[in-house]
């Protein structure tokens, strides 16, 4: 009985101890969740000095030969600006959005698609999943921006911040349309 235990658990030291057994466990990999149909981004605005100014996070859902504005994008409705979880701008410093003066922070990014005109939203609430807890009692700010025509279409939402001599501008665009915000660090 002694040398059938010792045999069992030599044979099971053996087992554990096989470099072919090592091997093959080192070239396991290992398990990653697969890519988002609508991957995060960000967008960061800095001055000519390097500082950042503003961060934009957002998600980015992809055209797909699919009608956005008006049908998958509704318009005159409040929307996310992206997928997933609604789109977030941090703001470094004072700035002026248009006309508007928005102290440092971080807001939630809504917009408000229509044909010819986008109302966008910097809203006081933070950390949401969709426009699904967006209440126009927590708005900072409120602007209309016009809708222009791309040149191409744009596959994938995109955003970005053009930089002009007194500011930049956040592009915000998708399929054939995009949209221009105007920022203006505060003196």
């Amino acid at each position: 009985m002694k040398r059938i235990f010792l045999l069992a658990v030599i044979a099971i030291f053996a087992l554990q101890s096989n470099p072919v057994n090592a091997q093959e466990k080192s070239k396991a990999a290992p398990s990653f969740s697969k890519v988002d149909a609508s991957p995060m981004d960000l967008v960061i605005y800095k001055n000519q000095d390097e500082e950042v100014l503003a961060r934009v996070i957002y998600s980015r859902p992809q055209k797909r030969d699919r009608e956005i504005f008006g049908n998958l994008v509704p318009y005159d409705q409040v929307w996310r600006t992206g997928a997933n979880e609604a789109t977030e701008l941090t703001l470094y410093k004072d700035m002026k959005v248009a006309d508007v003066v928005v102290e440092a922070g971080t807001y939630t990014v809504y917009t408000i698609p229509g044909e010819k005109e986008w109302t966008v939203i910097l809203n006081n609430r933070t950390n949401t999943w969709g426009a699904y807890e967006y209440s126009d009692q927590e708005d900072r700010v409120r602007i209309k921006v016009p809708v222009r025509n791309a040149p191409s279409t744009i596959e994938s939402f995109s955003m970005a911040f053009v930089t002009k001599t007194d500011g930049a501008d956040l592009l915000m665009g998708w399929d054939n349309k995009y949209v221009e915000v105007p920022f203006k660090a505060v003196q």
